[in-house]
């Protein structure tokens, strides 16, 4: 993780995901995870429910993933391989599941 406008980086390993998928509209997905951490890694201390939120395009096409804090933006952003980890949970766990309809 990396706290908006700071310069050290804080590499989280997750564990464990389970996604709930929220569709938002006829445009957009919302698909919120949590996870566990790995042993040794720790949360900053200002977070204290850490989930990911991924974007989606109503075809299931990946928009953003966004850190959030008790399911709000927080100051902080994942790393690229964080986003990457993330996105291939996603692709590997969730898409494939999506209702048709919202796949079209």
């Amino acid at each position: 993780m990396i706290r908006y406008g700071a310069e050290q980086v804080q590499e989280l390993r997750f564990v464990r995901p389970r996604a709930t998928v929220e569709p938002r509209d006829g445009q957009w997905i919302d698909v919120e995870v949590r996870f566990g951490l790995e042993p040794g890694t720790d949360l900053p201390e200002e977070i204290s429910d850490l989930t990911g939120l991924i974007i989606c395009t109503a075809a299931g096409d990946i928009v953003q993933i966004v850190p959030q804090d008790e399911g709000r933006d927080c100051e902080f952003q994942f790393t690229e391989q964080e986003k990457e980890r993330l996105r291939s949970f996603y692709e590997r766990e969730v898409r494939p599941f999506l209702p048709e309809a919202e796949k079209a």
